[in-house]
């Protein structure tokens, strides 16, 4: 019997086929306009900013280099704490920030900080909550403060961010790349109509550690999906993330008997060489542990993939989001909110002291 869970998310975890097919036509338009606005403006740089899961997104899209334009993930949460190490930052600068809910203490820093000491900067704010502080609040100028806000529907009620995340990464591609938006995300999510119910069809028993390892942008997935797990399971099952290669420089030492490890096999054919080389060596070292890839043909979950790793990173995580939630309700947690009761964590980080930045 496949598995179904009443809580809000899984709902939103398993309308996010139909949340991407719905906004494709939307955002074609807008996000056309805000890429001849980039190229008419002179911009060269762009940073990725958000915070945990946000941040994660500015991973994807930064690992793959652009022809024209050069990319950089900035964590908010590196910028608003050290930021000596980024300011003064270069004129033709675009410095694109991530939000959920859009209210965050580090979302409200970042702007802080460019009004104040770099108010020349563009930017724009991808965010969920059209009536959150990113979408709200005006720049002094000269730089523009642009705001792409997401359906509604992608507001997660829940703890853990979902469709919020696939759909401002997916978001941020159309402005990147351009061009055949609506084909692009209706092939997406065609295939996730048929990931997700193979996904509920599949149970996987709870492990006490979860290994999450990616190549180029799967790299970021690999760290988000270690996240999701994380938080949904309250931190019961302990998970690590890491490139494929990566990984065998001293973080495979982290494998134990009960340890569940996913390697997304990356759909370039000379990436994929190494992503499959470091399972089969997993397997072979490590016989107690459960090895699984998750990629093109011949993996162990096979997912109809583009071929473009940045595009089909919102498939990849899929299942880690739908076993957080089985390993979720394994453990008898209260999905949406798995930390209540707890004041250690919270859907939305506010009351961060933010402290006035004098630059020397």
């Amino acid at each position: 019997m496949p598995f179904h869970s009443d809580c809000n998310t899984w709902a939103e975890i398993n309308a996010q086929p139909a949340i991407w097919r719905d906004w494709a036509s939307p955002l074609e338009a807008q996000a056309a306009e805000l890429a001849g606005w980039i190229v008419d403006t002179g911009i060269r740089h762009i940073w990725f900013c958000g915070a945990g899961t946000s941040a994660f997104i500015g991973d994807a899209l930064a690992a793959t280099a652009h022809p024209r334009l050069s990319l950089r993930s900035v964590p908010t949460t590196d910028l608003v704490a050290a930021p000596q190490d980024f300011l003064p930052p270069p004129d033709d600068l675009l410095v694109v920030q991530f939000g959920r809910s859009g209210d965050s203490s580090e979302s409200v820093g970042v702007m802080d900080l460019l009004d104040t000491h770099a108010p020349q900067v563009h930017q724009l704010n991808i965010t969920c909550n059209p009536n959150g502080a990113l979408a709200k609040r005006p720049a002094p100028g000269p730089g523009l403060r642009k705001v792409l806000a997401l359906p509604e529907a992608t507001h997660d009620s829940g703890f853990a961010m979902t469709s919020s995340f696939t759909t401002m990464l997916l978001s941020a591609l159309a402005v990147l790349d351009g061009g055949q938006v609506i084909g692009r995300i209706t092939r997406l999510a065609n295939a996730a109509d048929d990931i997700l119910p193979a996904l509920a069809n599949l149970p996987t028993p709870r492990p006490a550690r979860a290994i999450f390892l990616g190549s180029g942008p799967l790299k970021g997935i690999a760290r988000e999906s270690a996240l999701k797990t994380l938080e949904l399971t309250a931190g019961q099952t302990m998970c690590q993330w890491d490139s494929t290669l990566g990984f065998r420089h001293g973080p495979k030492a982290a494998i134990g008997p009960d340890t569940h490890v996913s390697v997304m096999v990356h759909p370039d054919a000379h990436t994929a060489r190494y992503d499959r080389d470091v399972a089969e060596e997993i397997r072979r070292q490590y016989p107690d542990a459960v090895v699984e890839t998750i990629g093109d043909d011949g993996c162990d979950m096979v997912l109809p993939l583009t071929g473009d790793a940045r595009w089909d990173a919102v498939l990849y995580v899929l299942a880690a989001q739908v076993r957080a939630v089985m390993w979720s309700a394994e453990l008898g947690l209260p999905i949406d909110n798995p930390f209540a009761g707890q004041d250690s964590l919270s859907r939305v980080v506010t009351g961060v002291t933010l402290y006035e930045y004098e630059a020397q």
